[in-house]
């Protein structure tokens, strides 16, 4: 149990980011669902590397938060040396299934890894550096799922995942700073360059600034655009949450909030009807 935690798999998630390409421009069918078996599980195995090298690299100080020092490797469950083996033989998993794909979708999972890997020992101590590379992520998950499925990223469609990811980036750095109170700077000092006041408003400009993306993307293809006030919603739904103080975490937020699981249900609903039927 404790190696699987290790691994984060409700982190994978995220790697759904993928299917976004085919499944918002009406080209997903059966098909394309065995096709992205393969850049998913790469993806998958990538993000777990970069996550068991993050807490081998980081174990010390996750042994004083409140909510890491339970991670595997920070409470001793699980030993540094077997933990570097299993993240190297996922790196290199992942790196061997991506060989098997275009060679675009290949360097956008090198681009994945070497960001995390820079995010993780450099970029993350250093305030809206650490937001952009995490809202790159996805961005970079976005254009690998164009790759591996053959669709082209639209304009409006890039600046809608990149401005939402900014919005969830800024509310997980928020909530931690809430969550942590005068010692968040202890344990990410990052969150001790940031001003009262200042990760509210990157929420509330680039929340401002995705419904007018999103809004602008949805109208261009002249469908979804009632999907615009759930969006609209969840986004309000989510300031909420971070604001109670309740966790930051996009994935924590949609699994473990029921109205932002069912907000998530709704949208995939709404367009797989309005897109297919």
């Amino acid at each position: 149990m404790d190696w699987i935690r290790l691994l984060r798999p409700h982190q994978w998630l995220k790697n759904l980011m993928l299917f976004f390409p085919p499944f918002l421009g009406g080209l997903f069918h059966v098909g394309m669902l065995q096709k992205g078996v393969v850049p998913f599980v790469a993806f998958c195995l990538a993000s777990s590397a970069t996550y068991v090298f993050n807490d081998i690299r980081d174990q010390e100080q996750d042994r004083l938060h409140p909510r890491k020092r339970l991670r595997p490797i920070a409470s001793g469950a699980v030993t540094t040396g077997p933990a570097a083996v299993l993240g190297l033989g996922l790196l290199v998993a992942s790196l061997a299934l991506s060989f098997s794909m275009s060679a675009v979708f290949m360097g956008w999972l090198i681009a994945y890894i070497g960001l995390s890997f820079i995010y993780s020992v450099v970029l993350k101590d250093y305030p809206v550096f650490d937001i952009f590379c995490i809202a790159a992520g996805f961005v970079f998950r976005l254009f690998a799922g164009g790759a591996a499925f053959g669709v082209a990223v639209s304009d409006w469609l890039f600046l809608s995942v990149l401005l939402l990811a900014l919005f969830l980036s800024a509310g997980k750095r928020l909530g931690e700073k809430i969550m942590l109170g005068a010692t968040s700077g202890e344990h990410r000092k990052a969150l001790d360059a940031y001003p009262e006041g200042v990760l509210d408003s990157f929420m509330y400009i680039s929340g401002a600034a995705v419904l007018v993306t999103y809004t602008m993307y949805v109208i261009t293809m002249n469908k979804l655009v009632f999907t615009v006030p759930l969006c609209c919603f969840g986004l309000f739904r989510y300031v909420l949450l971070v604001k109670r103080g309740q966790s930051g975490d996009p994935t924590d937020s949609l699994l473990k909030d029921p109205v932002m699981l069912m907000v998530g249900s709704v949208w995939v609903l709404m367009v797989g009807l309005t897109t297919y039927l």
